[in-house]
């Protein structure tokens, strides 16, 4: 009899560790570090998540997982989201993952952008939502006038930084969550007061240093770049801002702003009006920003990049002395592009 249940006991304790293997040990079936379980808004169903799991070959033996999400109740607990699957999770810990609705964060990084658009591209590249959805809230005005801006004051809302939320998150709540970082931002630092000070409204600020921006990386000499186009706002003088114009044609590539780039008609050719443009060019960083906060008084009217090709500028007050300088960078770069021009025939 002992020796007849001695083998039933062997079996049991190997079909145990069988099991115990299936879905407590390693039973992910891709190489990579991790992976990710996307489940659409409206998808979240036993069907949808199995073929999910199958086509993107998550894991070694889907019946076993779609047997023991069962058995958890995990269909009836599912929600829409994406869900990150490490190498070598167990079943177990994705069902219990899944079923605690234990969502990936989404990092939203957002640098140096130019438009709407490449602003709608960043967010559906990060969220569940695609562009022409976030292009059609951008241009619904119901949905600008909750955010309190317009088409061209959109922008002034993205502070450049790192914004954690989920995938699913929808996309007027990402632009609520921008909105509650910028009027956190401005509230910081005294920028309120400083800008108020200067006799501008932050929408203001953002916007010439978003000209600031396009204009030098060098940190170091980007007050002196504001107080230029300060000091020609408050005189009344067109701000004359090449990058303006590169805006206004949608041509971010021109190396050169030629007489004939200056008569496009848009109002945001500062050559042809006066005052600032209608909204930023870009999304300047924070530094930036602050540079503009705490530029410093000058009469600098003009700037031109040194002939060195250090990437500095030489900042002038008369129209003379910009044209001199003007006259020098020109002849170094023409000393410059001849001298290419004979090392490239000398490789020849």
């Amino acid at each position: 009899m002992k020796k007849a249940i001695i083998p039933l006991i062997l079996t049991a304790i190997a079909v145990a560790a069988i099991f115990a293997w299936i879905f407590i040990g390693p039973a992910t079936s891709f190489t990579e570090n991790r992976k990710h379980l996307y489940i659409n808004t409206g998808e979240a169903s036993k069907t949808s998540v199995i073929e999910s799991i199958e086509k993107d070959d998550l894991v070694k033996h889907p019946g076993a997982f779609e047997w023991l999400a069962s058995r958890l109740n995990l269909w009836t607990r599912l929600r829409p989201g994406k869900y990150e699957i490490k190498k070598g999770a167990s079943l177990l810990s994705i069902v219990r993952m899944l079923r605690n609705n234990q969502q990936s964060p989404v990092n939203l990084v957002i640098n140096k952008i130019r438009t709407t658009q490449d602003l709608a591209h960043v967010i559906s590249k990060n969220f569940e939502a695609d562009s022409l959805s976030v292009i059609s809230y951008i241009n619904n005005a119901d949905s600008l006038q909750q955010l309190g801006v317009d088409e061209n004051t959109l922008m002034t809302l993205v502070i450049p930084n790192t914004y954690t939320m989920f995938w699913t998150t929808k996309t007027g709540r990402i632009f609520q969550r921008l909105k509650t970082e910028r009027e956190n931002f401005w509230k910081k630092n005294d920028r309120l007061t400083k800008a108020e000070s200067m006799g501008f409204t932050p929408a203001q600020v953002y916007t010439i240093a978003s000209i600031v921006e396009e204009e030098t990386n060098k940190q170091d000499e980007k007050g002196n770049v504001a107080s230029v186009y300060i000091n020609r706002y408050k005189k009344g003088m067109p701000l004359g801002a090449d990058p303006t114009i590169k805006f206004a044609l949608k041509d971010f590539g021109l190396k050169r702003i030629y007489e004939k780039h200056l008569q496009v008609s848009s109002p945001y050719n500062t050559y042809k009006n006066r005052g600032l443009p209608p909204g930023p060019i870009c999304t300047p960083s924070s530094k930036t920003i602050d540079a503009v906060l705490n530029a410093p008084e000058t009469d600098y009217l003009f700037f031109v990049a040194k002939s060195d090709f250090s990437g500095y500028h030489t900042f002038t007050t008369t129209y003379a002395q910009h044209l001199q300088r003007a006259k020098e960078y020109q002849k170094a770069l023409d000393e410059l592009i001849l001298r290419k021009q004979q090392n490239a025939k000398a490789t020849m």
